[in-house]
C-alpha cells in the first residue's frame, strides 16, 4: 500500500522555483524606478551636443552659447589675432598642452592645435576660467584674449593662460564643422 500523506516532489520543486521566479520580478520592479532616476533628464539629453550656425559672425567678433550647462566661446579670429599667437613660443607657456578635446592629450600648445583643423581662424573653448571656474572677459587682459578679473587670469588670442593662477588653458571641446557655416559642439 502506498503512503498518501507524502507530497509531490515535481509539484513541491515547481512551486519552489515559481516563488522565486515572482520573488526576483518583484525586486526588480521595486529596484528599478530608483537605477531608472540616475539617467540624465531630457533637457540634459538634448544638451549633449548642440549645432551653432556661425554665418553671422565677421572676423573679430565672438559669440558665447550654451553646451552642457556651460559657456562656450565662438570667436572669428582675425589674421592680427592668429599670427599674434602663432609667434607665441612654447616655453612662454605656462600650461604646454594644447587641451583639445579632438586632439591626444599631449598634443602641444600650439596655435594650430587650439584652432579649428582646416579653418584656422575658428577657435571654439568652453568659457570657463580652469581656475575656480568663472567666466573670463572677452577681448580683454593683457594679451587681447579672455581676461578673469575674479581672480586675474589672463589668456591670448588662442585660449591659452599666460599669467595669473589659472593652471591650464581654456579647454576645447569635442566639435565638428558639419557645413562649411555650422559647428556641431558635443
Amino acid at each position: 500500500m502506498a503512503n498518501t500523506d507524502q507530497a509531490d516532489p515535481n509539484r513541491r520543486d515547481f512551486l519552489y522555483i515559481a516563488t522565486g521566479a515572482m520573488g526576483v520580478v518583484g525586486a526588480g520592479a521595486v529596484v528599478w524606478p530608483f537605477i531608472d532616476q540616475m539617467n540624465p533628464d531630457a533637457s540634459a539629453l538634448a544638451l549633449a551636443s548642440v549645432e551653432v550656425d556661425v554665418s553671422a559672425i565677421e572676423e573679430g567678433q565672438s559669440i558665447s552659447v550654451q553646451w552642457r550647462g556651460k559657456p562656450v566661446f565662438i570667436r572669428y579670429r582675425t589674421a592680427a589675432e592668429i599670427e599674434e599667437a602663432n609667434a607665441v613660443s612654447l616655453d612662454e607657456l605656462p600650461d604646454p598642452l594644447a587641451r583639445n578635446a579632438n586632439l591626444p592629450s599631449d598634443a602641444p600648445a600650439t596655435d594650430e592645435n587650439r584652432g579649428a583643423e582646416g579653418a584656422e581662424q575658428w577657435l571654439i573653448q568652453v568659457g570657463v576660467c580652469t581656475h575656480f571656474g568663472c567666466v573670463p572677459i572677452g577681448d580683454a587682459g593683457e594679451y587681447n584674449g579672455w581676461f578673469c578679473p575674479c581672480h586675474g587670469s589672463h589668456y591670448d588670442t588662442a585660449g591659452r593662460i599666460r599669467k595669473g593662477p589659472a593652471p591650464e588653458n581654456l579647454l576645447i571641446p569635442p566639435f565638428e564643422f558639419v557645413e562649411e557655416t555650422m559647428i556641431k559642439i558635443g
